[in-house]
């Protein structure tokens, strides 16, 4: 019976120590997530709530709407005041339209055919004053309406001219001033209406909202939480005394339950800082040795992982 019970313990023993080995350069770890919590950047009543947990969602993708409706109006206002501000600048460049420069034209005229009949009365009225006909007053007042005539015809020239051109460059500089300050405001006003919504900055999974529609939302408070698949990772710890000879870029394979067999990723991270060995992975063989914490991050198709998933890391190194 003595030697029965000491082979027993002694099997024991073994079966023990072999259960708790581990082969250098395999370690054991979980997958973890990366999330974006998008939140509005002013605060609010939320209007609409267009996804749910669960969901995927693409690059962009509307996540949240906050009333808006003083920024509706206040952009309906700038893009008004914008239309009008550039109509009156593109005005000033143009100079009159062509029936207002047909007009002064056709005066133009009437007042050739005037000067032209004022010369002819002038030329007649001299001939009868050389005659001693006419008085000289006569012949003054003849002068003077060919002179009046002939002002009527340059001042319309003046006109016709004029018209052709665009207004006075110190006008054309402050229209141009003005329109470019109604398109900033016009910006603004855009500006404040985009921040009344929020986007997906990456396309991933919804994993949680946090609002109901017709809650407020705080400035900076988070509504809808998503993880983009790029934000998963592996994290993993190393036994002090195998820390020399894994390094950041080394190549490791990922193993975990119903995961490709062939999924491959490239640590990034190894903390500086030592740490005991986590309840996750605790045993009595490494409850007083020390780790280091680690990341590996897939090198394609991280979505077949999951926050949380028990995953095996081997360095590919150690695996041939």
């Amino acid at each position: 019976m003595r030697l029965h019970s000491l082979l027993f313990i002694g099997v024991t023993a073994l079966l023990l120590a072999a259960c708790d080995g581990r082969d250098e350069g395999i370690y054991q770890g979980y997958a973890e997530g990366e999330y974006v919590r998008v939140a509005p950047i002013d605060g609010g009543i939320i209007d609409a709530i267009p996804v749910k947990r669960g969901d995927r969602i693409e690059d962009g993708a509307l996540l949240f709407q906050l009333e808006q409706t003083a920024e509706v109006a206040a952009h309906e206002q700038a893009a008004a005041q914008y239309a009008q501000a550039k109509a009156q600048y593109e005005d000033l460049l143009k100079g009159l339209r062509a029936p207002e420069l047909e007009q002064i034209v056709a005066a133009r005229a009437s007042a050739a055919a005037t000067l032209q009949k004022s010369q002819l009365d002038l030329a007649r009225t001299r001939a009868l004053y050389a005659r001693g006909n006419i008085s000289r007053a006569a012949l003054d007042a003849a002068q003077a309406t060919r002179d009046a005539a002939a002002g009527s015809v340059r001042e319309l020239d003046a006109r016709l001219t004029t018209g052709k051109l665009a207004a006075r460059q110190d006008q054309i500089a402050a229209a141009e001033a003005g329109t470019k300050a109604a398109e900033a405001a016009l910006a603004q006003a855009d500006w404040r209406l985009a921040r009344r919504e929020g986007h997906a900055p990456q396309g991933g999974t919804v994993a949680d909202v946090f609002f109901r529609v017709g809650e407020f939302a705080g400035p900076s408070q988070p509504v809808v939480s998503v993880l983009p698949p790029a934000n998963i990772k592996v994290r993993f710890f190393i036994p002090e005394p195998e820390l020399g000879r894994v390094h950041t870029g080394d190549k490791v394979t990922l193993a975990c339950d119903a995961c490709a067999a062939d999924l491959v990723g490239t640590i990034r991270f190894i903390s500086t800082d030592a740490e005991f060995t986590p309840p996750v992975i605790y045993s009595e063989k490494t409850k007083a040795k020390l780790v280091y914490m680690a990341e590996a991050w897939p090198d394609a198709s991280p979505e077949v992982l999951h926050p949380g998933q028990p995953v095996r890391v081997t360095l590919i190194e150690a695996a041939k």
